[in-house]
């Protein structure tokens, strides 16, 4: 009888565990933007809650940027960030790779791509109070 309560605790260990690691997961991929040939994101606009993460996939065969630094922005419109947000630049993404950024300040997020910005290539993440 010890020895099926044991294995019972062990499995319901196992099984909480789980199911906190999967709800990690989840809220790491909030959103999925993808980058796309035709130099646009795609969503181009996606919502989210605090402390939620957008993750940024290239799958074209261009170099892409997700950057939200007005000083890096040839139009300054192109970039807009929330009270005490930081800015945030991912750097070139090459065909195949990707960039996560986690939002902890809520409010709207203008971003564009560096190489791209002129084409009309820029995002938006709205983010809301968690909860």
């Amino acid at each position: 009888m010890k020895r099926m309560v044991f294995l019972f605790s062990i499995g319901t260990v196992l099984l909480l565990a789980g199911e906190a690691f999967m709800g990690i997961s989840a809220a790491q991929e909030a959103a999925l933007v993808e980058m796309t040939d035709d130099n646009k994101y795609d969503p181009e606009r996606v919502t989210i809650r605090a402390g939620e993460t957008v993750k940024w996939t290239n799958p074209s065969k261009a170099v892409h940027t997700v950057t939200a630094d007005p000083a890096k922005a040839a139009t300054p419109d192109h970039v807009e960030l929330p009270p005490n947000a930081e800015v945030f630049d991912s750097g070139n993404i090459q065909p195949g790779g990707t960039y996560s950024h986690k939002f902890d300040v809520p409010g709207r997020y203008k971003y564009f791509c560096i190489p791209h910005e002129k084409m009309g290539m820029i995002g938006e993440v709205e983010v809301r109070p968690a909860g």
